[in-house]
């Protein structure tokens, strides 16, 4: 297990995260550059090494409810390498769609076969997983955001 001296050295080799010192002398690194409403990509660094890195979309994870994996017996090597995945994740561009007047409905898929159909309806974006209501958002770009941190990408014809 890494030290959190350690750790802290790993997480500042990234130029891009910005350290917040929070309660009881745990560290955030936020992404301020995320085109996410997300920013932090390591939360609650610990001193006795516990710690939390955002991942919620990665493949091959365990993650908490929020997304969350735990980095307490990460190596070297996994903590980078995570941290490059969630950093990459927060960084996506998320286009906002300005027209709706031709838009009926989009298909997105995930690598385990899954699909989602996404549906503009009274003003509103619907997720449908067959005739099941998944998600509605108020905006295009909200429920792309929804779908790629799901793991979802939109198929084309």
């Amino acid at each position: 297990m890494l030290t959190f001296e350690q750790k802290l050295e790993i997480i500042q080799s990234f130029p891009q995260l910005t350290r917040k010192d929070v309660s009881l002398k745990r560290v955030n690194f936020q992404y301020e550059e995320s085109n996410s409403d997300k920013k932090n990509v390591v939360f609650h660094l610990h001193p006795n090494g516990n710690g939390f890195v955002y991942a919620k979309g990665v493949k091959g994870y365990k993650k908490d409810e929020k997304g969350m994996v735990n980095i307490r017996e990460f190596s070297a090597d996994e903590l980078h390498e995570l941290i490059n995945k969630s950093i990459e994740l927060l960084g996506r561009e998320y286009e906002v769609e300005t027209t709706t007047e031709d838009f009926e409905e989009e298909r997105w898929a995930n690598d385990e076969g899954h699909s989602l159909q996404v549906v503009l309806e009274d003003d509103m974006w619907n997720v449908y997983a067959g005739k099941n209501l998944d998600g509605t958002f108020p905006s295009y770009n909200e429920a792309k955001q929804y779908l790629l941190e799901e793991g979802f990408r939109k198929r084309y014809y």
